[in-house]
């Protein structure tokens, strides 16, 4: 994981920074990975910039419906693709997110690597769509979108390592959140 915000730290360049910028950055990696990267800046203090959570959460989608139907490469419509970003806030949003990285690091290793593989990947995909058609509503009750994205983070950090215990460690908080946010009102 430290790696994939290598790469993309390494090449920001300008005062803005494109989604398809950072794409091309990370296109040597996996499907995982991309959706690491953006559920990562979302969970991160970029996440307060409005509209933020909504598109990563269609990025999210779209690249989880990809992995369930096992397209090789991913593919994302131009008017995401086109969306910028402050370089100085991904560059920030990357700087603080290395610590908790760091420590989630420590522990991932492979283990139950049948929950990485289908038909079992398909369950932790599933919830994610379920999770990023949710996403939008949560831009209006602070922190829900950035806990949200922490859950795909993790599901995501456990399908790039391949452990399957941390896909499912992170089944709690993606079938909990949802199940919260109806309590709290929606």
């Amino acid at each position: 994981m430290s790696e994939v915000l290598d790469a993309l730290e390494h090449s920001v360049e300008g005062d803005r920074t494109s989604v398809q910028h950072i794409i091309d950055r990370l296109e040597d990696r996996s499907f995982p990975a991309q959706m690491l990267i953006f559920s990562l800046i979302s969970t991160s203090p970029a996440s307060t910039i409005p509209g933020l959570t909504t598109a990563v959460a269609l990025i999210v989608f779209l690249l989880a419906a990809q992995m369930i139907v096992g397209r090789d490469h991913a593919w994302l419509p131009r008017f995401i693709t086109q969306r910028e970003l402050k370089s100085r806030t991904l560059l920030r949003a990357i700087g603080w997110l290395r610590k908790p990285v760091r420590a989630v690091e420590r522990y991932l290793r492979p283990r139950w690597s049948f929950l990485t593989h289908r038909p079992w990947r398909w369950v932790p995909l599933t919830l994610i769509l379920f999770l990023a058609l949710a996403m939008p509503l949560m831009e209006f009750v602070p922190s829900t979108g950035s806990i949200a994205s922490a859950a795909i983070a993790l599901c995501a950090a456990g399908l790039l390592a391949r452990d399957g215990l941390l896909i499912a460690l992170s089944l709690l908080p993606l079938m909990g959140l949802p199940v919260a946010i109806y309590a709290l009102g929606f």
